[in-house]
Parts: structure tokens; sequence; C-alpha cells
């Protein structure tokens, strides 16, 4: 059998791309969220597979949270005779590399980056769900209001005004832009 595991990803949340790409699986384990634990799915088509099938993914980050997930993964399809076929990078876990080692360094650097951007995007989502601000907070407009009269006066260095209100050079253009 051929089976497909998806799950919500940063750059893929309704999963068209995934979907799209294991169209011709015998069987698709979806996942419902994106987080890394409790992953039923997964759990699920683990306790699945037999002898002789094969699992799809879109890619490595799919199926896989850190390089050790992913070498418990490697090793529970091996003990079960099972290949692991990632279709982005084109390799399956059964095959002999004909990868150059830039190539793989290549696909763990793009794994790696896949991580940090799903728990980021996760991250905001729920600090946003329980109501924090997002991103640097912003200047008080007291202090925006001095500035802006210290850079006006043309008395003050912008030294001057970034020792005495805390706002650099660029803040404060930005801040000039707004009221121009």
């Amino acid at each position: 059998m051929i089976y497909g595991y998806q799950r919500p990803l940063f750059n893929d949340k309704d999963m068209h791309i995934q979907t799209a790409i294991l169209m011709d699986c015998d069987q698709v384990f979806t996942e419902n969220h994106g987080r890394a634990k409790k992953r039923i799915a997964l759990e699920e088509l683990l306790m699945t597979i037999e002898k002789g099938d094969t699992i799809r993914v879109h890619r490595f980050f799919s199926i896989a949270d850190s390089t050790r997930h992913l070498e418990e993964l490697l090793k529970i399809c091996k003990r079960d005779q099972v290949t692991l076929h990632f279709m982005e990078e084109n390799i399956t876990s059964t095959q002999l590399l004909e990868k150059s080692l830039e190539q793989v360094l290549q696909f763990f650097l793009i794994f790696q980056s896949d991580i940090v951007k799903q728990s980021t995007t996760l991250g905001m989502a729920e600090a946003k769900a329980k109501g924090k601000s997002i991103g640097r907070p912003k200047k008080s407009d007291d202090n925006v209001k001095k500035a802006i009269d210290m850079y006006q006066s043309e008395k003050f260095t912008l030294l001057d005004i970034k020792n005495e209100t805390g706002i650099s050079k660029s803040t404060l253009y930005r801040y000039l832009e707004t009221i121009e």
C-alpha cells in the first residue's frame, strides 16, 4: 500500500499543496494541527504500516519536527521494512543517495528553517489568540512628539534626540514621513 501523510504547515495551512502531491496514494492520513505534540494521525499511520508499504510526504518537514524525530521515523521505517518517500527532495529512505554533500546539506538547512518558521508561526498565532501584541512595542506618543519637536526645532542633532527620547534616526524618519 502507498500511504500519504499531511499536516497543516506554515506555508500550506489548508494542505492544498500536500493534497495535490498525495492524490495517487491509497490512503492519506491527515493531522488536524501542525504542532509537534499529539500527532494522532501519524501514530495511527505508524500502527497501520506493514512490510513493503510506502509512506509519501511532501517534504522532510511534513512528517518530522526535528532532526532527531526524522531519525526516529527513519529507524521505524527501516525496522518495519517500509519506504519513506520525500516527494519534493525526490529521496526515499531505502535508496543509496546519489546526491552531493552540498545537496544533502541544503535539504537539511531547508528542513531546519522550516522547523523555525513553523514554531514561530504557531507561537504568534497562540499569542494573538491570547490578546498579546506581536512585534516590537510602539514608542509612547509623548516621546515621539518630543522627538519630532526637537528635530523640527533644528537645535538638536540626531544623536541628541536619540539620547533624550530613545528614538532612533530610522524610527524618527518613519514618523516624520507619516506627518508630511
